[in-house]
C-alpha cells in the first residue's frame, strides 16, 4: 500500500522534529535576519507554530475554502518581510522563491527523518508519494514547480549541498536561542523545553548544534538512539484519533475562524 504525506502527515510524532526544521531554517543567513528582525516567533512560539502547521495540514487535507485562508494569511504575513540590499548587509524578501525552496525542503526532510525513525525506512512507491507531496507546500505559495527538485536523488543532491555551507549567524542563532531557552513563555511551555531541546539537538547536523550551543556528546547521543528505539515500538501503538489529534485540532480551529470571519462580513454588509 502506498502511504504519502496524506497517510503520515497527520501524525503527532512529527512535532518532535519542528525544532530542527525551525532551526534549520533560521540557519539561512536571509531566514535568519528576516525573522529576527520581523517575526513574534520567540515571544509567541507556540502560536507560531500552530500557524505553520495549520498551514500544512490545510494544504494537504484541506477544502479549498481551508487553503485559500491559510494561503491569505500566510501572505499576508509576508508582506512586510523584506529588506533591500545595503553596503554592509544583504538583503531578504519572504517572496523569494529561493528562500521558500529551502523552508519546505527542511519540513520534508525533517518529516522523512522523523517518519522512518519511528516506522522504519519507506518503500520507494511511498517514499517518492511523501516527496511529491511535499512540494503542494511551497508551490501553494511562491515556489515555481520546476524549482522543487524532480526527485528524491535531486533533492539529496540539493540538501548535501546546502547542509555543507550552512553556518547559523547572528539574527538566526539570536532566535533559535531565544526559542531553546524561553523566558517569558507559558510554564508548561518551558517545562517541556529541556526534552524538546535534546530531541532537536539529537536530530540536527553537528555543525548546527555547536552553531546554536547545544551541548552534545557520545553519552548524549546514545540516549538519543535509545529514546528513538522506544518511540518507534510505543508511538505506532498509540490509537490514531490521538496521533491525529493536533491535525483535527489545527483545523476544527481554522474552520471556527472562517466561520466567525464570515458572519462579521455578514453583519458589516447589514450594517453598511
Amino acid at each position: 500500500m502506498v502511504r504519502g504525506m496524506a497517510e503520515y502527515g497527520a501524525e503527532g510524532i512529527l512535532l518532535a522534529g519542528a525544532g530542527r526544521a525551525l532551526l534549520l531554517q533560521l540557519a539561512d543567513p536571509a531566514v535568519g535576519r528576516g525573522v529576527d528582525e520581523h517575526s513574534t516567533f520567540v515571544g509567541r512560539p507556540v502560536s507560531r507554530l500552530k500557524g505553520t502547521l495549520t498551514y500544512v495540514y490545510a494544504i494537504v487535507y484541506g477544502t479549498d475554502e481551508q487553503v485559500n485562508e491559510v494561503r491569505r494569511r500566510v501572505n499576508r504575513a509576508h508582506v512586510p518581510v523584506r529588506k533591500d540590499d545595503t553596503e554592509t548587509s544583504p538583503g531578504y524578501n519572504a517572496f523569494d522563491p529561493e528562500l521558500q525552496l529551502w523552508v519546505v525542503a527542511t519540513l520534508y526532510d525533517t518529516a522523512i527523518t522523523v517518519i522512518e525513525k519511528i516506522y522504519g525506512p519507506l518503500d520507494d512507491e511511498s517514499a517518492d508519494a511523501m516527496y511529491q507531496d511535499y512540494a503542494r507546500i511551497g508551490t501553494a505559495l511562491q515556489l515555481p514547480p520546476g524549482m522543487w527538485p524532480a526527485d528524491r536523488e535531486a533533492f539529496g543532491r540539493y540538501w548535501d549541498a546546502r547542509i555543507s555551507t550552512l553556518h547559523a549567524e547572528g539574527g538566526g542563532v539570536h532566535v533559535g536561542r531565544g526559542l531553546l531557552y524561553p523566558k517569558h513563555t507559558a510554564l508548561w511551555y518551558r517545562a517541556i523545553m529541556p526534552s524538546a531541546r535534546f530531541l532537536t539537538a539529537g536530530l540536527l547536523p553537528d555543525q548546527l548544534r555547536q552553531d546554536f550551543g547545544l551541548p552534545w556528546s557520545g553519552r548524549r547521543e546514545r540516549r538519543f538512539n535509545r529514546t528513538m528505539r522506544v518511540l518507534s515500538v510505543a508511538y505506532p501503538k498509540v490509537p490514531r484519533r490521538i496521533r491525529h489529534w493536533f491535525k483535527d485540532y489545527c483545523l476544527n480551529s481554522l474552520d471556527a475562524d472562517i466561520r466567525a470571519n464570515s458572519q462579521a462580513g455578514k453583519r458589516q454588509g447589514v450594517r453598511a
